[in-house]
């Protein structure tokens, strides 16, 4: 017996996407939006078809990302974040809320939201995870975007197909921040 087996293409042409990404430890999030940027470049995205949405910390990613998938603007949404184990409990807690809200968000919208959130026992492993010595989870993260937004498309769901760029969104100048490890 052969089976049809389907599967998303790698290519990003024509698709929208957003990045929703946590300001806390911002030095590490900010290699994963730029693995996440680079994958979505290589596999043929156009410029104006990616918005970076910046949010304080990694608790906030659920409903942004509900709200940005909600606005019908985009195709898929990546969530992007670092939390690290401290001393505390609040890890567990933060931890949990993002994976479970995150997920939740692509259920109710039908609008795949991809969890690109780095989960670290120590400050080294959140380091090593995104990109500085084995893989970089923005860009896998990007990457498993255009292949899901690829299938849904092939197998004709709605609000998934691939979208025109109808408005000019003017963004000002990005301005760097002071960044700093954040431990919870």
């Amino acid at each position: 017996m052969q089976p049809t087996i389907h599967r998303g293409k790698l290519t990003a042409e024509g698709f929208r996407f957003a990045i929703v990404v946590s300001r806390w430890n911002d030095f590490l999030t900010s290699k994963l939006v730029d693995g996440a940027l680079d994958a979505l470049e290589s596999h043929g995205v156009e410029e104006d078809s990616v918005e970076v949405f910046k949010v304080p910390g990694s608790f906030e990613l659920p409903l942004t990302c509900k709200k940005i998938a909600e606005s019908g603007d985009f195709n898929a949404v990546i969530a992007v974040g670092v939390v690290i184990r401290g001393g505390t409990p609040p890890f567990d807690s933060v931890a949990g809320e993002a994976a479970s809200g995150i997920s939740k968000a692509a259920m109710e919208t039908g609008v795949p939201v991809l969890f690109s959130i780095i989960t670290a026992n120590t400050l080294e492993q959140a380091i090593n995870r995104a990109g500085v010595k084995s893989g970089n989870k923005g860009y896998e993260a990007a990457v498993s975007a255009i292949e899901i937004v690829n299938l849904y498309n092939e197998i004709g769901e709605p609000g998934i197909q691939p979208q025109v760029r109808t408005k000019e969104v003017k963004v000002p100048p990005s301005r760097r921040e002071k960044v700093f490890p954040h431990v919870v």
